[in-house]
Order: C-alpha cells, then sequence, then structure tokens
C-alpha cells in the first residue's frame, strides 16, 4: 500500500552546509548541549547499537554530535560528512576518541573496501534525490549480520519535506531481514520541545 504522504512529500531545498555549521549545534537535538538531550540520545542509541564495539559509519554527520556519542560507548566510529565546515568542527568534537572524519558525500562515502557493522544516518536520507540507491550502496558497506540504524521524518504541514516511515521501510525490505520502527515524535526531551509531525527511527538488521 502507497503510503498516504507520499506523493505530498518532497526531498529538501538545497543547502550550504557550510555557512550553517556555525549555528548547528545551537539546535538542541543537533548540539546535544543540555545535559538531558544528550542523555536521552545517548540511550537511544545504546538500545539501536550492539551491545560490544563495533565499527559504525556515521553519514551526513554533522559536527559530530552522534559520533561523539557512539565513541562514548565503546564503539569504532568512522564520521562522513560533505561540508568541510562540519567535517572541521567534527574533528574537533572527536578529538582524542577512537574515531576518524571524512569530507565527502554521504550517498558515496570515500572508505574505499571498509566495512562497517552500524551504517548510522540522521535527517539525511530525505534530503538525497534517490534514496533507494543511497540504501543499496550503503548495505554493501555493511558486513554480514550488520544493521542500519535510520533516524529520518517528516517536517512541515502545508509543503511537507522528509521522507515518511512507511515508504522508508519499503525501501529496506529487499534490504534487510528485520525491520523495526521507533516513534519518536512522542519524546520531547531528544528534540528540546514538544513536536507534532512524524519522527521515528528504523533499526534494520541484514
Amino acid at each position: 500500500m502507497t503510503d498516504e504522504h507520499e506523493h505530498t512529500v518532497t526531498t529538501a531545498p538545497p543547502v550550504d552546509w557550510d555557512a550553517q555549521a556555525a549555528r548547528f549545534d545551537a539546535e538542541p537535538d543537533h548540539g546535544l548541549r543540555d545535559p538531558e538531550v544528550r542523555a536521552a540520545w545517548a540511550a537511544r542509541l545504546r538500545s539501536w547499537l550492539p551491545g560490544h564495539p563495533a565499527d559504525v559509519l556515521d553519514l551526513g554527520c554533522g559536527t559530530g554530535s552522534l559520533s561523539l556519542l557512539a565513541a562514548g560507548q565503546g564503539h569504532r566510529v568512522t564520521a562522513v560528512d560533505l561540508s568541510p565546515a562540519m567535517v572541521e568542527r567534527a574533528r574537533a568534537k572527536l578529538a582524542g576518541r577512537r574515531a576518524e572524519v571524512l569530507c565527502g558525500p554521504a550517498e558515496a562515502p570515500p572508505v574505499g573496501r571498509l566495512r562497517f557493522d552500524v551504517v548510522l544516518v540522521r535527517h539525511v536520507l530525505w534530503t538525497l534525490p534517490d534514496p533507494a540507491r543511497a540504501l543499496r550502496h550503503w548495505r554493501e558497506l555493511l558486513r554480514p549480520h550488520g544493521r542500519f540504524v535510520l533516524v529520518e521524518g517528516v517536517w512541515g504541514t502545508l509543503h511537507p519535506v522528509g521522507i515518511p516511515a512507511g515508504r522508508l521501510t519499503a525501501l529496506l525490505a529487499p534490504l534487510a531481514a528485520d525491520v523495526r520502527v521507533e516513534r519518536l515524535s512522542g519524546d520531547p526531551v531528544l528534540w528540546g520541545k514538544e513536536v507534532t509531525d512524524e519522527r521515528y527511527a528504523v533499526v534494520a538488521a541484514v
């Protein structure tokens, strides 16, 4: 069945992420500066990632806030962002951690023959022109028994942008054996405010 929002939701307009980098962390769920917000994301991430040290590929990492949480939980992180300004801030944030930050596109990360236990992506897939193609490529970067951890949503009412959960799970169906959706809209602590739009995480094992 086609998701009711599928034909009304659009991809993101072009954004100058270098220009956004300096103020990116001011958003509560971006910078995770508030201890309560940071703890809420840390708890979710702990439930989504393996319980043992794993190789995590964080695509579209921004300033590296989720990468920092993952590294703090004992994982080995490779973080990728297209924006040099974001990469610079992520490298500073992750200095001294078991993490490497690379500059490159999320849909074709410059990781060569490296393979990972987790592909972690937050609020990036919906910005890409061909989400299905990106997911197929990311599947090739996963080791056997690896997993996708994808945090996405739909923003706005008159002109919504994003990717509905129904569409994302349909795209993942041929790529993953076990796809689980976790609704996030009802947890205002994650966002630093009440939200009414669709926000969710998909954890999909391959």
